[in-house]
């Protein structure tokens, strides 16, 4: 597998690229064929297919670097290198939130100041926000990890600051 120093826009999977003139599309970086059109090039195939397997009612975490990923995760997908905000909003991209039940998006509180926003949070809010979905509700930390570890996946950044961890539970697409 190539090294990102191998290939200056390389993905974390399977030699795809981003196409220098289209930010939008993924390039095969030995072909210089479109693979999609349309999707972030954070939406690895792992990703989509964590997020086309999910069912209503299943929730993703969205984690940072520090958090414990490969200890919890029953599914890891790693995105070394993504901020989690990025990250957040390629994945509000394709995937509906729950709207039937309360909360359907929880953030880890902050130890010791449990009203506190940290930043990455904010940035979570404006990105949920942009996409027309509720505002995080913060949970007690060891609340968050159990509810990590139950979730049907974990995808690990390397977002830097800490709290920069989210869950969503996925809603439905209703028919047209």
């Amino acid at each position: 597998m190539e090294s990102a120093a191998d290939h200056d826009c390389v993905l974390p999977w399977r030699g795809l690229t981003l196409g220098e003139t289209n930010d939008r599309e993924i390039i095969d970086h030995k072909t210089g064929a479109p693979m999609l059109r349309g999707l972030d090039p954070l939406l690895t195939p792992d990703l989509l297919h964590a997020l086309a397997s999910m069912g209503h009612g299943d929730t993703i975490a969205v984690v940072d670097a520090n958090f414990p990923a490969a200890a919890t995760a029953r599914r890891l997908i790693p995105l070394p290198g993504t901020g989690a905000p990025a990250v957040l909003n390629a994945i509000l991209t394709l995937l509906p939130i729950d709207d039937f039940e309360v909360d359907p998006i929880t953030v880890m509180q902050v130890v010791g100041e449990p009203d506190a926003t940290p930043d990455p949070v904010h940035d979570f809010i404006a990105v949920l926000s942009r996409h027309a979905a509720p505002p995080p509700v913060a949970i007690e930390r060891h609340a968050f990890y159990r509810a990590a570890a139950a979730a049907f996946a974990v995808v690990h950044t390397g977002e830097p600051r800490f709290y920069g961890n989210i869950l969503l539970r996925k809603g439905v697409i209703p028919p047209p």
